[in-house]
């Protein structure tokens, strides 16, 4: 097998796994995750959606969570070098990241999302294709004079939701053209656990040869029909260093309850069962990739035992293997 010696991970719990919780999470426990994944290594994570929390009350504690953040004791010293993360689909949520970073506590980066099916970009956004890459060509330069970086995120790759079947081949376009109007790096999404491992590593493959910036590339797979794993072996075949996950595999859209009260989340559409959604859980990945040699730079035992404490905090048992078996034990020769 050929795969890389060394990756970078990103978690992103704390937006995108507790997005899909029915119960508000308390801003005081995404606050001490964020702590702890910091202090278990982790340079780049998701903290919070700037966009209208009446769609998604999981976030109305946006402002309050990034200046608690910010202001942590726990980890004042490490926070130079970690990459902090907010959602921005439309215009109004980026002019909100703006001025809290004016006012000193804003995000490193934001984020902003194409979709190659244009019905489910116009679900997610409200907005076509061509007027969404129009928006998004003006906001990004705001946003970088402001001194934030901005990702650009491909979604629909192997198929769409709403739409069926679709071209990876415009997804490379689409990276292409993310970087022509100033994005700093790239995710490839498989927002509803559409991809294959085999369609996984013919499209990375396809990606790596055909942009000039591979480091800048991250791969983010939900694992709805269990092949999550799966299609993390097969990118990182394909060469990929970047990657994206969530604590116990949580996450998925919007939820449409928050605490008993229904919301507009994002309807039944991407699922038929709310609990058999999520992404790859970052401790079993992280696990693998420590058993196969791969360098990810974490405290693995640490990344456990918060994976443990994931598990109280959302109050059940949750997709992670390695949080109850361990990792692998070795044993000393002789």
């Amino acid at each position: 097998m050929n795969y890389p010696k060394k990756v970078t991970i990103g978690d992103i719990t704390v937006r995108d796994g507790f997005q899909h919780e029915e119960i508000f999470i308390p801003t005081e426990a995404k606050l001490w995750l964020l702590e702890e994944l910091i202090l278990a290594g982790f340079k780049h994570l998701e903290v919070t959606n700037f966009g209208n929390p009446k769609g998604m009350p999981q976030f109305k504690d946006a402002d309050d969570l990034f200046k608690m953040i910010r202001s942590s004791k726990r980890v004042k010293d490490l926070l130079d070098d970690v990459m902090l993360t907010a959602i921005t689909i439309r215009e109004r949520a980026i002019m909100r990241t703006i001025e809290a970073k004016k006012e000193g506590y804003g995000p490193d980066r934001i984020l902003l999302m194409v979709s190659t099916s244009e019905p489910h970009q116009i679900k997610n956004s409200g907005l076509t294709l061509p007027e969404y890459w129009k928006m998004a060509e003006e906001w990004i330069k705001k946003a970088k004079d402001a001194g934030i970086k901005v990702n650009g995120t491909v979604s629909t790759i192997w198929g769409c939701p709403i739409a069926g079947p679709t071209d990876p081949q415009k997804a490379i376009e689409f990276t292409n053209r993310w970087f022509d109007i100033g994005a700093d790096d790239v995710e490839h999404a498989d927002h509803d656990g559409s991809a294959s491992p085999d369609r996984v590593y013919d499209y990375f493959s396809r990606l790596l040869d055909s942009v000039e910036k591979p480091h800048k590339q991250i791969a983010h797979f939900h694992t709805t029909r269990g092949w999550g794993l799966a299609n993390v072996l097969a990118a990182l075949q394909a060469g990929m260093t970047n990657y994206e996950s969530t604590m116990g595999g949580i996450g998925g859209q919007p939820a449409n309850f928050v605490s008993g009260v229904p919301v507009s989340g994002t309807g039944a559409y991407y699922y038929k069962d709310a609990n058999y959604v999520g992404l790859v859980s970052t401790e079993d990945m992280v696990v693998m990739m420590d058993e196969m040699g791969i360098e990810t730079n974490l405290d693995i035992d640490r990344v456990l035992e918060i994976g443990n404490k994931v598990e109280k905090i959302v109050g059940r048992r949750l997709r992670s293997e390695s949080i109850k078996n361990g990792r692998i034990p070795k044993f000393l020769k002789g």
